[in-house]
């Protein structure tokens, strides 16, 4: 198992550095903010959503690795999907991160599941799920800012 936790961390270190979909959108027609104001992480989510499909997504701000990563794979992931798929893939990656049953395999999250190891550091599951909430909120069109407390 310490060859698979190496790969997850360097896939979270690669989109620390290196974030997908790191950008103000223009063209968003739905945005939410998230913040954690116990370690500082801030994001926004910027969604460009077309009927009932996520037709674009972005994010921009700042945080640690785990929460930059994981709005970076959260945009990857949640690109072309409804809403509704958004929602039952918010609820898998919950599940992953808290360690809670899941109602689907693994596979069912693809490259998300690099966060397994999320569920042994109780503290940071806020931080791998500041984004999702955001992107919770954005989907509602609630323009508050969503926090983690």
């Amino acid at each position: 198992m310490p060859d698979l936790r190496e790969l997850y961390q360097e896939v979270i270190l690669e989109h620390n550095k290196a974030p997908r979909n790191y950008r103000e959108m223009e063209t968003a027609n739905h945005t939410a903010e998230g913040y954690n104001p116990l370690c500082g992480d801030h994001f926004t989510v910027y969604l460009d959503l077309e009927d009932d499909s996520i037709r674009d997504i972005s994010f921009q701000g700042s945080g640690c690795a785990i929460s930059k990563a994981s709005a970076s794979l959260m945009t990857q992931s949640v690109r072309g999907k409804t809403r509704a798929e958004a929602e039952i893939l918010f609820n898998q990656f919950h599940k992953l991160v808290t360690g809670q049953p899941a109602n689907g395999s693994r596979a069912d999250l693809g490259k998300l599941a690099v966060f397994s190891g999320v569920s042994e550091f109780p503290v940071r599951v806020k931080c791998a799920t500041l984004a999702w909430h955001a992107l919770h909120a954005a989907m509602r069109g609630k323009q508050e800012t969503v926090s983690t407390e």
